[in-house]
C-alpha cells in the first residue's frame, strides 16, 4: 500500500479509503467487521464515513454506519490508532436531521458530539462538511441551466462560511477533531475556506471529496489544479459510478441487493444509454488488459494526476477484494491509450 498526506495536516493516508455508506442497509456488523479487518490488514488506515448513513438516506438508516463503526471501535479500543476516521455532517435538506436546516457553526459543534457518541470516539480525524449550504454543481447539476449562480448572495454564503470555520475551531481546540475537509463542493468553495481561514486564524481545509470517475470527470482538470496547487488533498467518491463502471447494470439489470435496486434520493441518475455505450467499451479494453472493468477503471483513478486516495466501498468481501487488487495494478501507456480513446466518445455520459 502507498500513502500520501492529507492536505498540510502531517497526516499521511493509503492511497485507499474505505468508504461505508452501506453499512448498516445492505451490509450487517459482521460484513462490516469483515471488511475492516480486512482493509487495515492490507495497509488500508483511512475509513470514510458520515451522520447521514447508511444509504439509500432516511430516517431510520440515519446515524446506522457510525454505530456499526463505534460498536468495532468499542471491542478494539487499542486499534484506534491504527485509523484516520472521517465522517461528515449532513448538509440542508433532511427533514428528520437538524429540521433541514443549514450547516452553521453552532449546528457543528452538536453534531460533532452526536457522532462522537456514535462512533464510541473521543476524536475525529477529519471532520467534512457533506455538502455546502449553497446550490452546488454536483449529482447531475453541472449542465448549464441546471441551477443558477448568479442567484447565490455571495457575502451572506461568505458569513456562513466563517461561522462554520469558528464552530470547527472550538470543536479542534477542544479535542474533539484534528482536521476539516469539504464534500461536493467547488473550486470557489475551497478557496473562500481558504481564504477566510487565513484571514481570520481559523482552521485550513484539508482535503476535499467529489464524485470522480471514468463517467464523471469534470473536476479535471481546473478543480483538482487547485487541489494541487493549495495543498488540499482530492479524495475521489464513486470512481465506479455507483457500480455502473462494473457492468452489473447494463440493459436495465437490477441484481437483487445492489445499490440500483433501492430508491435514491437523487434518482438513479447515472443510467443513461450512453453510459451503457461508455461501459461496454471500457470493458472491451478492461477484457483486453485481462482485468475487471472494476479494477481498470479503480486503477486509472488511483493513476490520475493530483489524486490522493480513491474512496472505494464494497457490498461483499470479495468485492473488496477485487477493488483493492486494483491498487496493485499499472496501466501501460498502451492501456491508458485505449482508454481515453473510449473517454473521448463519451466524455459526460450522465
Amino acid at each position: 500500500m502507498k500513502y500520501v498526506p492529507l492536505g498540510r495536516t502531517g497526516l499521511d493516508v493509503s492511497r485507499v479509503c474505505l468508504g461505508t455508506m452501506t453499512w448498516g442497509t445492505q451490509n450487517t456488523q459482521a460484513d462490516a467487521e469483515a471488511q475492516i479487518e480486512y482493509a487495515l490488514a492490507n495497509g488500508v488506515n483511512f475509513i470514510d464515513t458520515a451522520e447521514m448513513y447508511s444509504i439509500p438516506p432516511n430516517a431510520e438508516s440515519y446515524g446506522k454506519t457510525e454505530t456499526i463503526i463505534g460498536n468495532w471501535l468499542a471491542r478494539n479500543p487499542s486499534r484506534r490508532k491504527e485509523i484516520i476516521l472521517a465522517t461528515k455532517i449532513a448538509g440542508m435538506g433532511l427533514s428528520y436531521v437538524r429540521n433541514g436546516g443549514p450547516i452553521t457553526g453552532e449546528a457543528i459543534i452538536s453534531s460533532v458530539d452526536a457522532s462522537l457518541k456514535r462512533l464510541q470516539t473521543d476524536y475525529i480525524d477529519l471532520y467534512q462538511l457533506h455538502w455546502p449550504n449553497r446550490n452546488s454543481p454536483h449529482f447531475a447539476k453541472h449542465f448549464p441551466g441546471h441551477i443558477s449562480f448568479t442567484d447565490v448572495d455571495r457575502v451572506a454564503h461568505s458569513e456562513q462560511m466563517l461561522d462554520i470555520l469558528r464552530g470547527i475551531d472550538a470543536c479542534i481546540k477542544a479535542g474533539k477533531i484534528r482536521h476539516f475537509g469539504l464534500s461536493d463542493d467547488s473550486t470557489w468553495g475551497i478557496n473562500e475556506y481558504l481564504k477566510l481561514s487565513e484571514k481570520h486564524d481559523l482552521p485550513r481545509v484539508a482535503s476535499i471529496q467529489n464524485e470522480f470517475s471514468l463517467l464523471h470527470a469534470k473536476d479535471w482538470p481546473y478543480l483538482i489544479e487547485n487541489c494541487v496547487h493549495e495543498d488540499v488533498a482530492y479524495l475521489p467518491w464513486s470512481p465506479l459510478a455507483a457500480g455502473a463502471l462494473t457492468g452489473k447494470y447494463l440493459n436495465g439489470a437490477r441484481p437483487e441487493g445492489s445499490r440500483w435496486s433501492y430508491a435514491q434520493r437523487n434518482g438513479i441518475f447515472r443510467d443513461t444509454p450512453l453510459v451503457d455505450k461508455a461501459v461496454t467499451a471500457y470493458m472491451e479494453v478492461a477484457k483486453k488488459y485481462q482485468m475487471t472493468s472494476a479494477q481498470l477503471a479503480l486503477a486509472w483513478c488511483d493513476q490520475v494526476d493530483g489524486v490522493s486516495s480513491t474512496i472505494i466501498g464494497a457490498t461483499s468481501l470479495e468485492q473488496l477484494k477485487e477493488d483493492l487488487d486494483a491498487f496493485d495494478m499499472t496501466l501501460s501507456p498502451e492501456a491508458l491509450d485505449d482508454i481515453m480513446a473510449v473517454f473521448k466518445q463519451y466524455p459526460l455520459p450522465f
